[in-house]
């Protein structure tokens, strides 16, 4: 069962109804069976995520539809969360983030990938040991390395701290090794563009039309966390660095982006951005500015940036865009847009000879 809250009052971007329906889609790739959805208004936030009417209500439902797992569409506190699981017995509660961490965890194919999920879940996890009898010793410590006297809850935080520190360790040494990588491929004096956008927007297909180079490209959440970089050829006879990047989402935990930091230096060291929108989305607006509140949090707003609207493909032939509010709201976003189609190559050509003049100024 998927539950949503809506304080009155919030600048929440979405409408409570989007929202829900993207972490109905995030339930679904993680394998979840959605049998019922609930959603609250409320003047502020509670102890129990809901009030306490709707909680009663949700009993009833999870007895009902014997429910196992309720998925909240917000990070919750951990009190938040205890409280919820002491109210609905027998039933998992999990929120948006432990949702969207769950899922980086099956897509991560690398070691990098599998290092920087794993830190983020263990700082996701921390705060929360005190509500669960979590055994973290079978993640890597033993019953051996137990102080004397310690109860479970100690063990547990300490054996956490542990492998935090060890994980950002090892992580700090991709980092140093990627750095070291990035500055031998500045020497090679080609310029370096990086795929940026929402999950899901065709980034990796994109990558593979302008690549060929057979790229993992999904028509799933997250099918990208590893940064991906290929040599493109230029019609001017010169060749650039294209680097596919992970993608984005409303809410996106903040342990996912410090942990993920590594990775995205990437975009960091780029001489330009390319922002891959999927135009086909209804929300393609609100994706639009969750990407770029990340790259504002990444201190990136102010590098060069055009829009790549993608899937055009998918929009009827009488759409008209320019005669569309939405759409020119959107544009508005980019110094220069081209409409493409990754899947078909309608406009990539446009979009080449638009890379092309904006590394060349």
């Amino acid at each position: 069962m998927l539950v949503g809250v809506h304080i009155k009052g919030s600048r929440a971007r979405w409408r409570p109804k989007d929202s829900i329906a993207e972490l109905q889609e995030l339930a679904s790739s993680a394998g979840a069976k959605v049998v019922d959805i609930v959603s609250q208004q409320l003047t502020k936030p509670t102890q129990t995520y809901v009030g306490k009417g709707k909680l009663e209500s949700l009993l009833e439902i999870v007895k009902a539809k014997k429910i196992d797992t309720v998925i909240c569409d917000d990070e919750l506190k951990p009190t938040q969360q205890l409280n919820l699981e002491n109210a609905l017995p027998g039933t998992k509660v999990i929120d948006r983030t432990a949702l969207i961490l769950d899922i980086f965890a099956s897509r991560a194919q690398t070691h990098e990938g599998r290092l920087q999920v794993d830190l983020a879940q263990h700082e996701y996890l921390l705060p929360r040991l005190a509500g669960q009898w979590t055994h973290l010793e079978r993640l890597g410590g033993g019953i051996g390395t137990r102080g004397p006297g310690e109860s479970q809850i100690e063990t547990d935080r300490r054996l956490a701290r542990n492998r935090i520190s060890k994980l950002k360790k090892d992580i700090e040494k991709i980092r140093e090794h990627r750095q070291r990588y990035r500055q031998r491929r500045k020497r090679s004096e080609l310029p370096i563009v990086s795929l940026v956008g929402y999950t899901n927007a065709g980034k990796s297909t994109l990558l593979n039309t302008l690549a060929s180079s057979g790229v993992i490209a999904e028509n799933k959440l997250f099918s990208t966390l590893d940064p991906v970089t290929r040599k493109i050829p230029l019609k001017n006879g010169k060749e650039m660095l294209l680097t596919d990047t992970v993608g984005f989402i409303q809410k996106l935990p903040t342990s996912l982006v410090a942990a993920f930091r590594a990775t995205l230096e990437e975009a960091e060291e780029a001489d330009l951005l390319v922002h891959v929108s999927d135009i086909s989305h209804p929300n393609r607006y609100e994706h639009c500015h969750a990407v770029n509140e990340v790259l504002d949090n990444l201190g990136l707003s102010t590098k060069p940036k055009i829009g790549a609207l993608n899937k055009i493909d998918l929009l009827s032939k009488e759409y008209k865009a320019y005669e569309d509010p939405s759409l020119l709201k959107l544009m508005d976003q980019f110094d220069q847009t081209v409409f493409c189609s990754a899947k078909t190559g309608f406009g990539i050509g446009e979009l080449i000879n638009t890379i092309e003049i904006k590394i060349g100024d």
